[in-house]
């Protein structure tokens, strides 16, 4: 079994003072179960301390370290060097940031422009079932909650938006749609025609072309094609 590889970065930088735009090649051997944000962090302490990227929590809740790896939108800490080279077949990697909003510097994008999506869609109850004095929680049956539970659990890694193919113009995107898809099946909310309306604006699920992309790179493995689907058929 290989111990290290000798790897190839070719990461797309971004310099927003000088407005420059170029690819940068980073050479450097890693262990095989370092993860690509450890790669990152070495081409920092070794190589390069301008190199910008993200990350907070690195145990993929976060979200925050998403990029695209040769091509395909990923949570830079899940993916280990040795899974990186079985599954590319090759030990160079092309390192971009996500396409999903204007870039901050680097693999950094702006998060918030990024948000402004969901925003529309309103991720939180509206207006909540009203519950007796002595209720201390809402309790949800089994039965109900096993039909979205794993819609809940989007971190909004921007991975799927990325990946769709109708999200950057006209579509609020596949995370802003299963965040409208969570509210309107949970029983808890009571303001759904707000949510109807906007699932089937013009920029809701109808602008979904179907390819299934959004399911196929979810670091979180949610079918959310799935759930648009249902949208779209009126199954929610």
């Amino acid at each position: 079994m290989t111990s290290t590889y000798d790897i190839t970065l070719n990461v797309h930088r971004y310099d927003p003072d000088k407005e420059r735009k170029w690819i940068q090649t980073y050479q450097l051997e890693a262990g095989r179960i370092m993860r690509f944000v450890d790669v990152l962090r070495k081409i920092n302490d070794t190589d390069d301390s301008t190199l910008a990227w993200g990350s907070s929590c690195e145990h993929g809740q976060c979200g925050t370290c998403s990029m695209k790896i040769n091509g395909k939108p990923l949570l830079s800490c899940e993916l280990l060097v040795e899974n990186a080279v079985k599954y590319f077949g090759t030990t160079t990697f092309t390192v971009e940031p996500l396409d999903v909003a204007p870039v901050v510097r680097d693999l950094v994008v702006d998060t918030e422009k990024a948000y402004e999506r969901i925003d529309r869609v309103k991720p939180y109850i509206i207006n909540p079932v009203l519950q007796d004095e002595d209720e201390m929680e809402h309790q949800i049956s089994p039965e109900t909650l096993e039909r979205y539970v794993d819609a809940t659990r989007c971190i909004n890694c921007f991975c799927c938006v990325s990946a769709c193919i109708s999200s950057h113009e006209n579509f609020l995107g596949p995370n802003a749609m299963l965040a409208a898809i969570v509210r309107i099946m949970d029983p808890r909310e009571q303001e759904k025609q707000e949510r109807l309306d906007c699932l089937y604006s013009a920029d809701g699920v109808y602008r979904c072309h179907s390819s299934q992309a959004c399911s196929f790179v979810c670091p979180k493995e949610i079918d959310v094609a799935h759930f648009i689907a249902l949208a779209k058929e009126g199954a929610l």
